[in-house]
Protein backbone atom coordinates (compact mmCIF):
# COMPACT_ATOMS: atom_id res chain seq x y z
CA UNK A 1 0.00 0.00 0.00
CA UNK A 2 1.20 3.48 -0.81
CA UNK A 3 2.41 5.34 2.23
CA UNK A 4 1.72 8.77 0.79
CA UNK A 5 -1.91 8.97 -0.24
CA UNK A 6 -2.30 12.63 0.73
CA UNK A 7 -1.10 14.03 -2.60
CA UNK A 8 -4.00 15.81 -4.24
CA UNK A 9 -4.94 15.16 -7.84
CA UNK A 10 -4.45 18.87 -8.58
CA UNK A 11 -0.93 18.88 -7.16
CA UNK A 12 -0.11 15.66 -9.01
CA UNK A 13 -1.25 17.23 -12.30
CA UNK A 14 0.85 20.36 -11.68
CA UNK A 15 3.93 18.27 -10.94
CA UNK A 16 3.29 16.12 -13.99
CA UNK A 17 2.96 19.21 -16.21
CA UNK A 18 6.16 20.61 -14.73
CA UNK A 19 8.01 17.38 -15.44
CA UNK A 20 6.69 17.32 -19.02
CA UNK A 21 7.73 20.97 -19.46
CA UNK A 22 11.25 20.32 -18.20
CA UNK A 23 11.56 17.11 -20.22
CA UNK A 24 10.68 19.03 -23.39
CA UNK A 25 12.53 22.29 -22.66
CA UNK A 26 15.89 20.76 -21.77
CA UNK A 27 16.47 18.84 -25.03
CA UNK A 28 15.17 21.80 -27.07
CA UNK A 29 17.53 24.25 -25.34
CA UNK A 30 20.46 21.83 -25.67
CA UNK A 31 19.73 21.36 -29.39
CA UNK A 32 19.55 25.12 -29.94
CA UNK A 33 22.87 25.65 -28.16
CA UNK A 34 24.55 22.81 -30.06
CA UNK A 35 23.45 24.02 -33.45
CA UNK A 36 23.54 27.78 -33.04
CA UNK A 37 25.58 29.39 -35.83
CA UNK A 38 28.02 31.22 -33.57
CA UNK A 39 29.28 30.13 -30.21
CA UNK A 40 29.32 32.28 -27.08
CA UNK A 41 32.60 34.00 -26.36
CA UNK A 42 33.37 33.30 -22.74
CA UNK A 43 36.84 34.87 -23.24
CA UNK A 44 38.63 32.05 -21.52
CA UNK A 45 40.13 28.67 -22.21
CA UNK A 46 38.68 27.20 -19.02
CA UNK A 47 35.72 25.78 -20.94
CA UNK A 48 38.04 23.26 -22.62
CA UNK A 49 38.41 21.50 -19.30
CA UNK A 50 34.68 20.79 -19.16
CA UNK A 51 34.59 17.60 -21.31
CA UNK A 52 37.07 16.03 -18.89
CA UNK A 53 35.01 17.19 -15.92
CA UNK A 54 31.85 15.85 -17.59
CA UNK A 55 33.43 12.41 -17.92
CA UNK A 56 34.23 12.43 -14.21
CA UNK A 57 30.69 13.56 -13.40
CA UNK A 58 29.18 10.84 -15.61
CA UNK A 59 31.42 8.22 -14.01
CA UNK A 60 30.35 9.33 -10.54
CA UNK A 61 26.69 9.36 -11.61
CA UNK A 62 27.01 5.83 -12.99
CA UNK A 63 28.54 4.66 -9.73
CA UNK A 64 25.77 6.39 -7.76
CA UNK A 65 23.14 4.66 -9.89
CA UNK A 66 24.76 1.26 -9.38
CA UNK A 67 25.01 1.90 -5.64
CA UNK A 68 21.36 2.99 -5.61
CA UNK A 69 20.36 -0.32 -7.17
CA UNK A 70 22.53 -2.29 -4.73
CA UNK A 71 21.06 -0.42 -1.76
CA UNK A 72 17.46 -0.99 -2.78
CA UNK A 73 18.15 -4.69 -3.40
CA UNK A 74 19.41 -4.81 0.21
CA UNK A 75 16.26 -3.02 1.38
CA UNK A 76 18.19 0.05 2.46
CA UNK A 77 15.78 2.76 1.30
CA UNK A 78 17.63 5.61 3.03
CA UNK A 79 20.94 4.88 1.27
CA UNK A 80 19.08 4.19 -1.99
CA UNK A 81 17.50 7.64 -1.83
CA UNK A 82 20.86 9.23 -1.03
CA UNK A 83 22.56 7.49 -3.96
CA UNK A 84 19.80 8.39 -6.43
CA UNK A 85 19.62 11.97 -5.17
CA UNK A 86 23.40 12.17 -5.65
CA UNK A 87 22.97 10.89 -9.22
CA UNK A 88 20.26 13.52 -9.82
CA UNK A 89 22.49 16.28 -8.49
CA UNK A 90 25.41 15.09 -10.60
CA UNK A 91 23.11 14.98 -13.61
CA UNK A 92 22.10 18.60 -13.03
CA UNK A 93 25.73 19.70 -12.67
CA UNK A 94 26.63 17.73 -15.79
CA UNK A 95 23.83 19.39 -17.76
CA UNK A 96 25.00 22.89 -16.83
CA UNK A 97 28.60 22.04 -17.67
CA UNK A 98 27.61 20.37 -20.94
CA UNK A 99 25.53 23.35 -22.03
CA UNK A 100 28.30 25.83 -21.16
CA UNK A 101 30.86 23.83 -23.12
CA UNK A 102 28.73 23.26 -26.22
CA UNK A 103 27.45 26.84 -26.22
CA UNK A 104 31.02 28.15 -26.29
CA UNK A 105 33.13 25.54 -28.12
CA UNK A 106 32.84 23.73 -31.42
CA UNK A 107 32.17 20.00 -31.28
CA UNK A 108 35.17 17.77 -31.82
CA UNK A 109 34.85 15.45 -34.82
CA UNK A 110 35.63 11.77 -34.33
CA UNK A 111 38.83 10.87 -36.17
CA UNK A 112 38.76 7.10 -35.84
CA UNK A 113 38.75 4.96 -38.97
CA UNK A 114 37.80 1.39 -39.79
CA UNK A 115 35.51 -0.77 -37.65
CA UNK A 116 35.67 1.61 -34.67
CA UNK A 117 33.93 4.41 -36.59
CA UNK A 118 30.49 2.74 -36.88
CA UNK A 119 30.83 1.46 -33.30
CA UNK A 120 31.49 5.02 -32.09
CA UNK A 121 28.56 6.45 -34.03
CA UNK A 122 26.21 3.70 -32.87
CA UNK A 123 27.10 4.41 -29.25
CA UNK A 124 26.92 8.18 -29.80
CA UNK A 125 23.56 8.13 -31.60
CA UNK A 126 21.90 5.78 -29.10
CA UNK A 127 23.36 7.91 -26.29
CA UNK A 128 21.95 11.13 -27.77
CA UNK A 129 18.50 9.70 -28.58
CA UNK A 130 18.10 8.09 -25.16
CA UNK A 131 19.46 11.17 -23.38
CA UNK A 132 16.80 13.26 -25.13
CA UNK A 133 13.95 11.02 -23.99
CA UNK A 134 15.34 9.90 -20.62
CA UNK A 135 14.59 13.02 -18.63
CA UNK A 136 10.83 12.46 -18.48
CA UNK A 137 10.86 8.95 -16.95
CA UNK A 138 13.82 9.84 -14.71
CA UNK A 139 12.08 12.88 -13.25
CA UNK A 140 8.81 11.00 -12.90
CA UNK A 141 10.51 8.08 -11.14
CA UNK A 142 12.36 10.46 -8.84
CA UNK A 143 9.14 12.29 -8.00
CA UNK A 144 7.29 9.05 -7.23
CA UNK A 145 10.16 7.85 -5.07
CA UNK A 146 10.45 11.19 -3.29
CA UNK A 147 6.72 11.22 -2.52
CA UNK A 148 6.80 7.56 -1.45
CA UNK A 149 4.46 6.38 -4.20
CA UNK A 150 6.24 3.05 -4.35
CA UNK A 151 4.01 1.18 -6.82
CA UNK A 152 4.25 4.00 -9.38
CA UNK A 153 7.95 4.39 -8.64
CA UNK A 154 8.67 0.69 -9.24
CA UNK A 155 6.64 0.68 -12.45
CA UNK A 156 8.47 3.61 -14.08
CA UNK A 157 11.91 2.70 -12.72
CA UNK A 158 11.84 -0.50 -14.77
CA UNK A 159 12.25 1.76 -17.82
CA UNK A 160 13.94 4.84 -16.39
CA UNK A 161 16.82 3.15 -14.56
CA UNK A 162 18.35 1.16 -17.44
CA UNK A 163 18.01 4.13 -19.79
CA UNK A 164 19.62 6.49 -17.26
CA UNK A 165 22.45 4.06 -16.55
CA UNK A 166 23.04 3.47 -20.27
CA UNK A 167 23.13 7.21 -21.01
CA UNK A 168 25.46 7.87 -18.10
CA UNK A 169 27.85 5.05 -18.96
CA UNK A 170 27.87 5.67 -22.70
CA UNK A 171 28.66 9.31 -21.99
CA UNK A 172 31.92 8.12 -20.46
CA UNK A 173 32.56 5.70 -23.33
CA UNK A 174 31.95 8.41 -25.95
CA UNK A 175 34.35 10.70 -24.07
CA UNK A 176 37.06 8.02 -23.93
CA UNK A 177 36.64 7.32 -27.64
CA UNK A 178 36.80 10.97 -28.74
CA UNK A 179 39.39 12.16 -26.21
CA UNK A 180 42.38 11.51 -28.51
CA UNK A 181 40.88 13.94 -31.06
CA UNK A 182 40.53 16.97 -28.81
CA UNK A 183 42.76 19.81 -29.98
CA UNK A 184 43.20 21.51 -26.62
Amino acid sequence: MEKNSTISVGKEKKVYRGIVGIAIAVPVVVAILLFMPSKLDLASDWVYFLPHLNAVINTAASLSLILGLAFIKQGNIEFHRAAITTAMGLGAIFLVSYVIYHASAESTPFGGQGWIRPVYYFILITHIVLAAVALFPILLAYYYGHTDQRAKHRKIVKFAYPIWLYVSMTGVIVYLMIRPYYNF
